[in-house]
């Protein structure tokens, strides 16, 4: 049976501009990148955050061509489950993905080619059962492409109509400037930036958020809890079942000091007294000050998405609250 999304769901949810476009993003977004591959999580747990997601107003849905395991399996997955349960619900959903991991044997299969990127972008829509996507980026920078042959191929997708939007990941400050130039020039504005931003990795505070501000986009970062670390769940230490206790190549072992645990569990105090989880008031401290148009996280049962989407209710940080924060990291 389609899934009849409740009547409330645009009651709750903060929604922002994303840089000086007319599109707005929920200031949560749920991310597919962990826990929609195969065997990630039963498919009933998967179409249960889905839905659980949009009804509490997270219209943002964000894929890539090479999530799984195996790469394709969370588009398929989310294709299953937007045709079973959303699609009645297209026009209300943004749907984003991206091309430029390794994907296919042979030299095409990554990086940023006109040839990678468009075939990519082709097999996407096959696996997602869309005509078009909302948002199309590309992954990373490719050191071997003129930037000006990837930034055409994101222009061609859009007025192929294959794409509404373009944006772009993990690009440096001065490499964002030249593909917002270029992108400029063909006619197809940048849209947003898609970075890794957190509490205890800032390096985006060092330029490019002055570059997206100058060229008016936005920025949907991921990795807003530093995969983890910014949860209850290193406050004892490190748990054998943890993505750090088997080191993980996003959050290792040798990164969980004491030092670095102690300053975790200082900043879980300061979570407490403004009622909310850490993991909430890591989501709310990105989204400060209006700079950050989304949150992207992930989530593997509904209980942790709406823990998650809760920290909506409360985004505002005195400067004492702040001062604190900055003199822990």
């Amino acid at each position: 049976m389609t899934h009849a999304a409740a009547d409330t769901r645009y009651d709750d949810m903060p929604y922002r501009r994303v840089g000086r476009s007319g599109l707005k993003l929920p200031a949560v977004s749920l991310g597919l990148w962990h826990n929609f591959g195969d065997g990630d999580r039963t498919t009933d747990v998967q179409r249960a955050v889905l839905r659980r997601a949009f009804d509490l107003g997270v219209t943002h849905f964000d894929l890539a061509n090479n999530y799984g395991p195996p790469p394709g399996s969370a588009e398929e997955n989310f294709g299953r489950h937007f045709r079973r349960d959303l699609r009645p619900y297209r026009d209300e959903l943004v749907i984003s993905t991206k091309a430029g991991y390794g994907m296919w044997a042979g030299p095409y299969g990554e990086w940023g080619s006109r040839k990678s990127l468009l075939s990519s972008l082709d097999q996407s829509l096959g696996r997602l059962g869309l005509e078009h996507v909302d948002i199309f980026y590309s992954h990373r920078p490719d050191p071997e492409t003129p930037i000006e042959e990837t930034m055409g191929a994101l222009d061609s997708a859009v007025r192929q109509g294959k794409a509404l939007y373009v944006g772009i990941s993990n690009y440096s400050p001065e490499q964002t400037a030249e593909a917002a130039r270029v992108l400029r020039e063909l006619g197809t504005p940048l849209l947003v930036h898609q970075p890794s931003y957190s509490m205890v990795n800032r390096w985006i505070e060092d330029g490019l958020q002055d570059v997206l501000d100058t060229v008016g986009a936005g920025s949907v970062v991921f990795s807003p809890l530093a995969q983890g670390l910014l949860t209850d769940r290193y406050l004892n230490g490190v748990p054998a079942d943890s993505r750090a206790a088997s080191d993980s190549p996003f959050l290792t072992s040798d990164r969980l000091t004491e030092e670095t645990l102690g300053k975790v569990r200082a900043l879980n105090d300061i979570a407490k007294r403004r009622g909310q989880t850490l993991a909430q008031m890591a989501i709310a401290w990105v989204l400060r000050g209006g700079r950050v148009t989304s949150a992207l996280v992930g989530a593997s049962s509904v209980a942790q998405l709406e823990d998650t989407v809760a920290a909506t209710a409360n985004l505002e940080f005195d400067p004492d609250e702040l001062a604190e924060v900055e003199r822990l990291l």
